[in-house]
């Protein structure tokens, strides 16, 4: 049996790429590769880098789709996606090639050492909750109760991201 994902994808160092936005983009063929069915994706979002906004500017969007494993295997795929984009994890919120974060498993609500569900601040996070606004206006914090269209209005950090404007 499937269960729906969110998983937020954001980088600022675009490693071998041609350019961050190529780098999402392969991100999320890998995704679908490792078994990340009825995948939908929103428009890249572009931020300062937080919490210090002297380092590169942020891509960042979101993946809605269907997982046949647990919340564990699904962490384990995603750190082996950022392993294989280069993820480096020496200082906390330093540049990354790719940041893959599990949003929310299901409606699952989980406070464990591997794993804390929904994602603990992905509803303060304009760079999150305005593109899962794009994909599900409706959807429902399983903790807060709020709409991601809620969230996105109120949420207090990346208040500067904005929808990438589409290559023509």
């Amino acid at each position: 049996m499937s269960t729906p994902v969110i998983i937020a994808l954001g980088s600022n160092d675009k490693g071998p790429w041609l350019d961050i936005g190529a780098l999402l983009n392969a991100a999320v063929h890998d995704l679908e590769s490792a078994g990340l069915g009825d995948v939908r994706r929103s428009r890249w979002w572009r931020s300062a880098a937080w919490p210090d906004p002297t380092d590169p500017p942020f891509l960042n969007g979101v993946v809605q789709g269907a997982w046949d494993g647990t919340a564990a295997e699904l962490m384990t795929t995603l750190s082996g996606i950022e392993a294989r984009f280069g993820r480096e994890r020496s200082v906390k919120n330093a540049p990354r090639t790719l940041d893959l974060d599990l949003i929310d498993f299901g409606g699952q609500v989980q406070d464990s050492p591997d794993l804390t569900l929904p994602h603990p601040r992905a509803a303060e996070r304009l760079f999150v909750m305005g593109p899962l606004a794009e994909l599900d206006p409706d959807w429902r914090h399983p903790v807060l109760d709020r709409t991601a269209t809620d969230l996105a209005a109120s949420a207090g950090v990346g208040r500067d991201a904005t929808v990438m404007p589409v290559a023509g």
